[in-house]
């Protein structure tokens, strides 16, 4: 098992500096327990902050002392080195979460769940995030890669962000200035921490809103290999193609390497079967890279990002 970076006095220093129940602050904890794909080995510290101030404070604490921060949301969308993550892992989830809404504008926490926020403005008959209803990820994370999904983004309804710059200071971002493309925004190459955002919302019918999410509800059931960990889509829509298609067109669903499978249901899933390693992940996704480039010619880019020391 590696070394934690982490010595006595300063997770003694940690804890009296941010003061919050052991709970929310704890050292060598399993990242498993907090990932879709339920892989990842420990992080030397492990936080769940409540406030800006608790953001703030670990934040500049980590800058002072040279301690890697890593911040999360949800553990979606990533694969965790088997070796775990050195330093701090920051995750802005559910004691950072909440929602005020202004008519048909709603200000929101970043630890937010997308789901939560969906259901949300399904309750105040708000359109526009019908399809966010599914999506398992907080507001942070789905700004930073402009998630989407069935024809709907973050990009249609997010009008302003407030965030952390990479010299701790507090700013915003108003709409073009976002920069949202295919899964990517002006926050996706940057060190930021998104703290809330503005959304704003249409007017809709409420039977209308909810049907729509129960259908999409019901298309992933049948799509998606709902039933096992993953961390969603592996890999991102190559132009004018789609990646489950090549991938199925290869032949490559079944594949498995060690206990990671490339889903029988779809393609573009990797499933842990049960005792998957992110090695085994990692190992699967070059495989099929590797063969989808060499049948078609085309280059899968990955979506899930790799986190953590990949070194040891």
């Amino acid at each position: 098992m590696p070394q934690s970076i982490l010595h006595d006095h300063i997770k003694k220093e940690l804890a009296a500096l941010l003061g919050c129940p052991p709970l929310r602050l704890r050292f060598n904890e399993p990242m498993s327990d907090h990932t879709s794909f339920r892989i990842g080995g420990q992080a030397d510290a492990y936080f769940e902050p409540a406030s800006d101030t608790e953001i703030l404070q670990a934040l500049q604490y980590c800058q002072t002392q040279d301690i890697p921060c890593t911040v999360l949301g949800n553990g979606t969308n990533i694969l965790v080195a088997d070796a775990g993550i050195r330093g701090l892992v920051m995750v802005i989830g559910s004691h950072y979460a909440g929602v005020e809404s202004r008519g048909y504008n709603l200000e929101v926490k970043a630890g937010t769940r997308l789901s939560s926020l969906a259901a949300a403005a399904a309750q105040m008959n708000g359109t526009g995030l019908e399809f966010a209803s599914g999506i398992p990820g907080t507001l942070g994370g789905a700004i930073q890669m402009n998630a989407g999904a069935y024809d709907g983004c973050m990009q249609d309804v997010v009008v302003e962000t407030v965030y952390l710059d990479e010299q701790l200071r507090y700013q915003q971002v108003t709409g073009q200035a976002h920069q949202f493309g295919y899964r990517h925004s002006v926050f996706s190459d940057r060190q930021c921490v998104i703290l809330k955002a503005k959304i704003q919302l249409k007017s809709g019918v409420h039977e209308t809103i909810i049907e729509r999410m129960a259908d999409l509800a019901e298309r992933r059931r049948r799509s998606q290999p709902l039933e096992l960990p993953s961390a969603g889509s592996v890999f991102k829509r190559p132009t004018a193609h789609y990646a489950g298609k090549l991938i199925s067109d290869c032949q490559l669903k079944g594949l498995t390497v060690g206990g990671a499978q490339v889903s029988e249901k779809h393609a573009g899933f990797i499933v842990n079967l049960g005792q998957a390693t992110a090695s085994d992940v990692r190992k699967l996704i070059d495989r099929v890279q590797i063969i989808v480039a060499e049948q078609t010619d085309v280059v899968l880019e990955r979506e899930i990002k790799f986190i953590g020391d990949w070194q040891s």
